[in-house]
């Protein structure tokens, strides 16, 4: 069972709600470094960045980051994270870092970016930006900016879909 909780205008406005509050909290851009999560959070966080660039005239760096290899809760790889070259080293030491992702649930994300991003520097502030906070945390994380909180039970799923990925643009709850 699949029903659209979002439709592209709904996911448009919820990032363009976030792209100011963003502003407002630090006010202004001085300093942020936008960074999406892979896969989804990387075009999340290049809404973000077009709409500071719309709404204040100011670019922001916008970098990716893949945390595969900081996850605790995958398949064990190695005794400890390995750099991988995708992940191009990002300047976070002093910065205003704002992790970007779609989906909030356990913290697992949240916990293996936070350490990747410490691999790389020391920011001097780390916010989190979430499109979809879907609760049933495991780690103490939440997020300073969400777009839609959805309480969901554990047998449903949230997909976000960006149209480049998926060929459209929305958010659907799937009962599994």
């Amino acid at each position: 069972m699949k029903k659209q909780i979002m439709d592209e205008a709904a996911l448009k406005r919820a990032v363009m709600r976030i792209s100011h509050e963003i502003i407002e909290k630090n006010k202004g851009t001085d300093g942020i470094v936008l960074v999406g999560i892979k896969r989804r959070g990387i075009y999340l966080s290049q809404m973000i960045r077009d709409n500071i660039l719309k709404i204040e005239n100011a670019e922001v760096p916008c970098e990716s980051l893949d945390i595969h290899f900081y996850r605790d809760d995958l398949t064990k790889e190695a005794d400890s994270p390995v750099y991988k070259e995708q992940n191009e080293k990002i300047d976070v030491t002093g910065r205003k870092i704002i992790i970007v992702d779609d989906v909030l649930y356990t913290g697992r994300t949240v916990r293996a970016a936070i350490e990747a991003i410490f691999s790389m520097g020391r920011p001097s502030k780390i916010q989190l930006a979430i499109l979809i906070d879907r609760g049933h945390r495991e780690l103490p994380f939440r997020a300073d900016y969400i777009g839609k909180s959805i309480p969901t039970s554990r047998d449903e799923t949230v997909s976000v879909k960006i149209e480049c990925l998926d060929g459209e643009t929305a958010v659907d709850l799937i009962k599994d």
